[in-house]
């Protein structure tokens, strides 16, 4: 049985209000009675409940975090950066997981704020027109997200737009010509979308027409007969596939060696987000890299900066901080030099930056 104030209380010998005050008040009490009160307390193996501290207005010190999943390393990556740094300063984190769904989006921010969390770091589907982020600035919660791709909210990311413009450039310095890019449902992120901006916008530099993206679920273990169809027959099928996280290009690369083709002498494959576990696999995944545990070691940061008032100490002039991305050249790109997609790509002149 869990002690209580009461037990304690009782072991001591004296009241549960001045049991409370040795508790929360150390300095008001008797130091006699502060040294019975803190013998009890071990005696029992008593722990303060921390609801209790919260209910009385007194800081948590407890940040909640809400991600769309743990399945997808990219996210226990961030949370691990999060963890390690909010541990060693003292706070504790609370996560809940939301796959992406709104009414668990409100339920998991209800939730937290219940708890009197101090702050919140989050990723969300599509943070400009996020009705409940709208919310908490106008309750005033402080948050900053993660892999949001925003300029309106305090935010932590790389520029998707530009890390998927070099990726794509990549597959056409390649000499690939059809390139198809794979994502899930645009609406519901505002990231897939900014990465297919990029592939437009490489596709457009290299004289070539950029396709639709491919949308698939995200969730499925498996490509859809529909789409391996899509992917693998005709003519005009494509020779390299931009995916737009890696666990999807995982996917993609089981059902293209179910359909019997060859990677990457039959289709080259390009992900994002750098896994490790990328670089475990035969042949290993060529990606585009986001530093997802400095994403969450930034994120904290700016947070508590904003929880502690000493913001201005990070000497940020924005609200959004933009990490740089890297390319993984991996083995399933291979070029194609004998093959009528085949065309030179000119160096940028633009220090790689496809936007002004």
């Amino acid at each position: 049985m869990i002690p209580t104030i009461k037990d304690v209380a009782a072991h001591a010998g004296f009241s549960i209000a001045t049991v409370s005050r040795a508790i929360n008040a150390p300095h008001t009490v008797n130091p006699v009675t502060l040294d019975k009160v803190r013998q009890s307390i071990d005696a029992l193996n008593f722990r303060p409940s921390p609801l209790g501290r919260q209910l009385r207005g007194e800081r948590t010190r407890l940040i909640g975090v809400i991600l769309p999943t743990l399945a997808n390393p990219v996210f226990a990556e961030c949370l691990q950066g999060i963890d390690e740094l909010a541990s060693a300063q003292g706070y504790r984190l609370m996560l809940m997981t939301t796959q992406y769904d709104a009414d668990r989006e409100r339920h998991a921010i209800e939730t937290l704020r219940e708890h009197r969390v101090e702050g919140l770091i989050l990723t969300v589907a599509d943070a400009d027109t996020h009705p409940l982020l709208d919310e908490l600035d106008r309750a005033g919660l402080l948050y900053v997200l993660m892999h949001n791709d925003t300029v309106r909210r305090p935010s932590v990311s790389v520029d998707n737009r530009l890390a998927a413009y070099d990726g794509v450039r990549m597959l056409i310095a390649h000499g690939h010509r059809r390139i198809l890019m794979l994502a899930g449902t645009l609406a519901a992120s505002d990231r897939a979308r900014q990465r297919h901006l990029g592939y437009s916008q490489a596709m457009q530099q290299a004289g070539l027409t950029p396709a639709p993206a491919l949308e698939v679920d995200f969730n499925a273990e498996e490509l859809s007969p529909s789409v391996l169809a899509h992917l693998t027959s005709g003519p005009n099928r494509p020779s390299a596939l931009f995916c737009s996280n890696d666990l999807l290009a995982m996917v993609v690369m089981r059902g293209l060696r179910r359909a019997r083709l060859q990677i990457p002498h039959d289709m080259s494959i390009l992900g994002f987000d750098g896994l490790a576990m990328g670089e475990l696999l035969s042949p290993a995944l060529a990606s585009i890299c986001a530093p997802n545990r400095e994403i969450g070691c930034a994120a904290w940061q700016r947070l508590l900066a904003r929880v502690t008032g000493t913001y201005e100490a990070l000497n940020e002039t924005s609200l959004t901080l933009t990490l740089p991305h890297s390319l993984r050249q991996g083995a399933t790109i291979a070029a194609i030099s004998n093959h009528n997609d085949a065309m030179p790509v000119r160096a940028s002149t633009s220090a790689g930056r496809p936007f002004a």
